[in-house]
This record gives C-alpha cells, sequence and structure tokens, in this order.
C-alpha cells in the first residue's frame, strides 16, 4: 500500500471493527496480530510516554487514541501541543504525552503496517487525580443549643476518602468518616476549629472550618473588699460570654456612670474595674456588677467596707493596757539570771517580765482594732 493516508485511514477503520470484537482482514486475507498491554496508571500533570517496538519490514506506523490519529509516522497530526515524537526508528516508535490530565485516559493503540499484514498493540491509560476539596461549609456563627451540620466534598481518582475531626481545640470524640458531621444541640464546649481532610492513594487535600458559639453571660462570684478611709479600692468583675459582655455597676439601684464622684469604670475583655481613688465614708455598701450580651444577663454583687488602721495614739494605749494588764511569771534562779530579774530574799525566787507573753499580748490587743 503506497498511500499513507490512505493506510492510516485503513488502519483507523480496522482498529474500530477489533474493538466491536469483529475480524479483521488484510492483504491476503490473513487475520492482523493484536496485542493487548497491560494498563499504564499514571498521575494527573506527569509526563506519558507510549513506546511500541516495530520489527523489520515495516512500512508504515501510528499512534491513535480513542478518537484521533496522534502520530503517522513522523506526521504529527494532533494538534494538542502536548503530543510530540520521541523515537522513530526500526526498533521503536514512541510518543510522549505531557501534563496528563483526566480527559487523557482510555485506549492508545500503535498501528504497525508490515510486508505481510498489520500488526497493532493496544494500552489502556488510567489517570490518577490527587483529591481537591471543592465545597466546604464556611465559618459559622450559631446559638448554644443549635443543630449544626459540617459539609465536605472533594473530588479525585481514586475517590478520596473524607473525615471530619475536632483540631482545636483536640477532641477525638468528635469526628466523622463521611462527608457530613452532624453536631445536635452544640453547646460552648464544641466552638473551634474542624478539620476536612480528603485522602486518596495519590496525596491529602485539608481544609478547616471555624465554628463560633454564642452564650448569655455568666460571671464569677462577687469578692468583698475592705478599704481605708482616704485609700484606693477596686472591685473587680469577671463575665464568660460570647460575644463579650457589657458591664453595668450599680451601687444599690442607682447606675454609676465612668467619672462620676472620682470612680473609673473601666473593661478589658472579661474584666471590668470599679476604681475608687480616695474613699470616703459615703462609698461604703453594696454594689452590683451587670454582664449583658444579646443572648442573657447575668451578675453578682459585692461590699465595699472599712478598715481602721491603727494609729499612734491608739498604739499608747495598748501598751499601757499591756503594762497593767500582765502577770508576772516567777521563775528559778537557776532557769533565769540577767537584767531585769528581781532577787526575793525570803523564797530564793526571781520575778521577771516575760518578753514573749508581752509581745503576744499586743498582737491580741492590736487585733481587736
Amino acid at each position: 500500500m503506497k498511500n499513507p493516508v490512505l493506510w492510516v485511514v485503513l488502519i483507523g477503520i480496522s482498529i474500530a471493527l477489533i474493538q466491536q470484537g469483529l475480524p479483521v482482514r488484510s492483504q491476503g486475507e490473513s487475520q492482523s496480530d493484536n496485542k493487548q498491554m497491560d494498563n499504564i496508571t499514571i498521575r494527573q500533570g506527569e509526563t506519558l510516554f507510549l513506546s511500541c517496538s516495530q520489527g523489520d519490514f515495516v512500512t508504515h506506523t501510528a499512534w491513535l487514541n480513542r478518537s484521533s490519529i496522534l502520530y503517522a509516522g513522523e506526521d504529527k497530526w494532533s494538534v494538542d501541543p502536548r503530543v510530540s515524537l520521541v523515537t522513530l526508528s526500526q526498533e521503536e516508535f514512541t510518543i510522549k504525552i505531557e501534563d496528563v490530565d483526566v480527559t487523557d485516559e482510555g485506549q492508545y493503540i500503535c498501528a504497525v503496517q508490515t510486508s505481510s499484514r498489520p500488526r497493532t498493540t493496544s494500552v489502556h491509560i488510567i489517570v490518577q487525580v490527587p483529591p481537591k476539596i471543592v465545597n466546604l461549609s464556611r465559618d459559622l456563627v450559631v446559638n448554644e443549643g443549635s443543630n449544626v451540620t459540617l459539609m465536605c466534598l472533594a473530588n479525585g481518582k481514586p475517590e478520596p476518602a473524607i473525615v471530619w475531626r475536632m483540631k482545636s481545640p483536640s477532641d477525638d470524640s468528635l469526628s466523622s468518616d463521611s462527608e457530613v458531621l452532624d453536631i445536635p444541640f452544640i453547646s460552648r464546649y464544641r466552638a473551634g476549629v474542624y478539620e476536612c481532610t480528603a485522602a486518596n492513594d495519590i496525596a491529602v487535600d485539608t481544609q478547616t472550618v471555624e465554628l463560633t458559639v454564642n452564650y448569655a453571660p455568666s460571671v464569677s462570684d462577687g469578692r468583698d473588699v475592705g478599704v481605708t478611709l482616704g485609700q484606693r479600692g477596686v472591685l473587680q468583675c469577671e463575665a464568660d460570654a460570647v460575644p463579650e459582655a457589657d458591664f453595668e455597676w450599680y451601687r444599690d439601684d442607682r447606675r454609676i456612670f465612668n467619672g462620676l464622684d472620682g470612680i473609673e469604670i473601666e473593661a478589658a475583655g472579661a474584666l471590668s474595674r470599679l476604681t475608687f481613688f480616695n474613699v470616703s465614708e459615703a462609698d461604703y455598701g453594696n454594689y452590683t456588677c451587670v454582664a449583658i450580651n444579646k443572648l442573657g444577663s447575668a451578675n453578682t454583687s459585692f461590699v465595699l467596707y472599712e478598715i481602721i488602721e491603727p494609729t499612734s495614739s491608739t498604739l499608747l494605749q495598748v501598751l499601757e493596757m499591756t503594762s497593767s494588764d500582765l502577770e508576772q511569771t516567777p521563775l528559778q534562779n537557776d532557769l533565769w539570771e540577767g537584767p531585769g530579774a528581781v532577787q526575793d530574799g525570803n523564797s530564793g525566787t526571781s520575778t521577771v517580765f516575760n518578753p514573749f507573753c508581752l509581745l503576744i499580748a499586743i498582737l491580741q490587743l492590736l487585733l481587736k482594732f
């Protein structure tokens, strides 16, 4: 067959017949030789090399895919720039396809025309694709007690396995081996970062979703504070809430505002401070802190009370009382000798004020004030 174009067309017809399981006859009614190679598995993005042996007395040769001729000898028929000729010799016919994609998957055939009859070699190409998450739930803000569903969809070949888990804070008890993670009646302790992982034999793809849970404030019990007149006093209120709480302070039923009567109110995140820079008699009493957000409120109470510090006159009175009330302790001469000992000529014993007892008495009287 002298015309190579006509030969390629006939080879294409023959291949179609072969694929349908029909007998193919060439010149001399002899049946063509058909060989099936093992499947070739390649990853998306790699370069595919297709090679077949030529043998002696080859007159024409071609590489074809499912629907078109790629190369006929040295002539390129494909318009795909990724396809090129590598080797064409008496022994080997090799082409390559760069940056392989899933559309390149399928059957390829090397057709060889010898002096006697055509010969075909076919091979099936399998393109593996790394997983890619294509649909993921957005970051969510929900109220405590809501039902939450997180969705993760991924493509890939082989089909990727999908796993959900709570990443931060880590909680192995909250996970799912499917595309959907259901969290019924969610609590504040389930807030955090959730991770979806899609994996197959090729690679792994991961993405995260942040889940915020809103809840009403709760406040720590108030601690009463004692302050001396004229000194600085601070009442501190702490609230746990999402979103963060706003604070209000009250004296009895009257709201207190920042800067009023020498009082400062400052808030920093979960804390609020009520500061008295110069405590007066009028400042002593009961105070209430109220924490508020859009889901509710909570409050706690404090008492600002007076501490009386001992003065110099008070200490003098204590010493006088101690001197008059302190009992003397008799000690034997052999147990106490030294300055301050008074000798009793009749009994032979010494009488002395015990310094340790004096210190204890002073401390006890000070505590009364």
